[in-house]
């Protein structure tokens, strides 16, 4: 079998990470106007998944529940719950669109013609519901798997795209606005499904997974294993692991190479602007900004607002970063220190209270406040739905918090992660992440019993390496070739890895995995990797 790979990776090390204990349980289906009501977040660490917003549904549009609505697709299968399956052809007109920026895995979805390295697989999803992901989607189902389909995220779902993969017999449960009673409804109408178990879960945040082991644990004995992206669902499984509590091995793609230099400081690098541009319709040049946290994703924000102009400062805990920012020509400060002059105030920590009420209230009139972290608890939005402050809407997502004596400021997505609901996503950078998640999830599915462990595991540099190369011939490059007399003198193998497997996560003792030895001897696109 050419998907059985020999033994591989190491589980990386499980720092201690703590997060709020999750407490509230399924609710009985509301009524029409509960389910449009405000909603509380049940997790304040599950930031990618739902917010404490209220709907963000155009007044335009039609104001039925999805879940009132009796829908099938062209083939009379009612399967899915989206919003509004007659949108079905725009939303395949944008994955056509997508397709053409993610080449990997319409290479991958080429050579699935032959093989079918997924079948069999059962793959329970949450993600974010996008063009993009729908390529993904579609490429696993051409690798054999089976999925079914919920959004990590309330507001980020594209009811078009949606719509498409229903039309298309993905059973898909997502739209655009839900409450937090509809988030959970979806992800369970995905799982608890009679004469379907899955044995993969395709995680963005953990909820899915949090809800599995909640509500049907007895499923994990089928389940291979997990492929989680974000920093959150990554904590959250480091903590069961840390605790004895992982049932399952676990690949944390958020960790891997392809994703922390390339989704998070790219992807973030363009979205800023385009959310910034898209909600408040400002002008960056001469802006006094703050940016907290100077990540990969506050690396993107800062280069893309330096050069529009503006005048950038930093906040950074980390002295290695904090030097980072310094040497990039960025002023370090603490945020009380410019809270009454900056215009923009960004976070990108992906911890809690960062900007505070008493930031709040020491803001200047009109500034604008917005978050690109993965955590909606970077501000305490909570502090400021009080009597004496009064909220006014302005436009989807954008909603002035007004101060009694006339001061207001600009919030944005209600401190939710700005890009998701209210910019574009570039689909380039996004292919690479979904690439990375596809490859793991034929890793995990094939591997043999007792390769993984029950634990959490780094993908190793090789196939970091390899992801990448997928996706240099649409920029028509051309890589330098080592000779053997430059391999032997810097100890590497003249086809990689170029990297050691501790790059990007010095505490990560993985080993390459069997998808190495599957590159080894397979072509794809024209590029051929030959193990060491």
């Amino acid at each position: 079998n050419p998907w059985v790979f020999p033994p591989a990776l190491t589980p990386c090390f499980s720092p201690q990470i703590q997060f709020a204990d999750q407490k509230q349980e399924f609710n009985k289906r509301p009524t029409k106007i509960g389910r449009r009501s405000l909603s509380r977040s049940i997790s304040q660490s599950s930031t990618d998944s739902y917010s404490s917003a209220a709907s963000y549904t155009d007044s335009s549009d039609d104001e039925t529940s999805p879940r009132d609505k009796q829908q099938k697709n062209s083939k009379g299968s009612s399967d899915f719950c989206v919003k509004n399956i007659k949108q079905a052809e725009f939303g395949r007109r944008e994955i056509e669109i997508a397709e053409q920026e993610m080449p990997a895995l319409m290479a991958l979805r080429k050579r699935a013609q032959g093989e079918k390295p997924l079948a069999g697989a059962k793959i329970v999803g949450c993600t974010h519901i996008t063009a993009q992901t729908a390529v993904l989607m579609e490429t696993l189902g051409a690798l054999g798997a089976q999925c079914r389909w919920a959004a990590c995220n309330i507001y980020s779902t594209l009811n078009e795209v949606a719509a498409a993969l229903a039309e298309s017999g993905f059973p898909v449960f997502a739209w655009k606005g839900e409450s937090e009673d509809d988030f959970w409804w979806c992800i369970d109408r995905c799982v608890n499904v009679e004469g379907w178990q899955p044995n993969m879960i395709l995680d963005d945040g953990g909820d899915l997974t949090h809800w599995i082991y909640k509500k049907y644990p007895n499923m994990f004995k089928k389940i291979k294993g997990i492929v989680e992206e974000s920093v959150t669902g990554v904590h959250r499984l480091y903590q069961l692991s840390k605790a004895g509590k992982l049932c399952v091995p676990a690949m944390n793609v958020n960790d891997s190479v392809t994703k922390q230099k390339f989704d998070n400081l790219y992807c973030c690098r363009e979205s800023i602007l385009d959310g910034l541009k898209r909600t408040t319709d400002m002008m960056f040049g001469g802006k006094q900004v703050v940016v907290c946290g100077y990540g990969e994703v506050g690396k993107g924000c800062c280069a893309a607002l330096k050069a529009m102009g503006s005048i950038v400062y930093v906040t950074e805990i980390d002295p290695i970063c904090a030097l980072q920012a310094c040497m990039d020509g960025f002023r370090l400060v603490k945020l009380n220190e410019v809270i009454r002059q900056v215009d923009i105030v960004i976070t990108c920590t992906g911890n809690k209270n960062v900007v505070t009420r008493e930031h709040l209230d020491r803001m200047k009139n009109s500034c604008i406040v917005c978050n690109m972290g993965h955590s909606n608890t970077e501000i305490d939005v909570a502090s400021l739905r009080t009597p004496e402050l009064t909220w006014e809407r302005v436009r989807s997502q954008v909603d002035h918090v007004i101060w009694p004596d006339g001061k207001r400021i600009v919030l944005l997505a209600e401190g939710l992660v700005l890009f998701l609901p209210r910019a574009a996503l570039p689909t380039f950078v996004l292919s690479i992440t979904a690439t990375t998640q596809a490859l793991a999830l034929i890793e995990l599915y094939n591997a043999p019993e007792g390769r993984y462990k029950q634990d959490v595991y780094l993908l190793p540099k090789k196939m970091d390496e390899y992801v990448a190369s997928l996706h240099l011939p649409t920029f028509d490059a051309h890589l330098t070739e080592l000779t053997d007399e430059q391999a032997k003198y810097l100890g590497l193998n003249k086809n990689g890895p170029f990297k050691p497997n501790y790059y990007r996560c010095s505490s990560c003792r993985a080993q390459n995995c069997g998808i190495v030895e599957w590159l080894g001897w397979r072509d794809l696109i024209g590029h051929r990797i030959e193990l060491g």
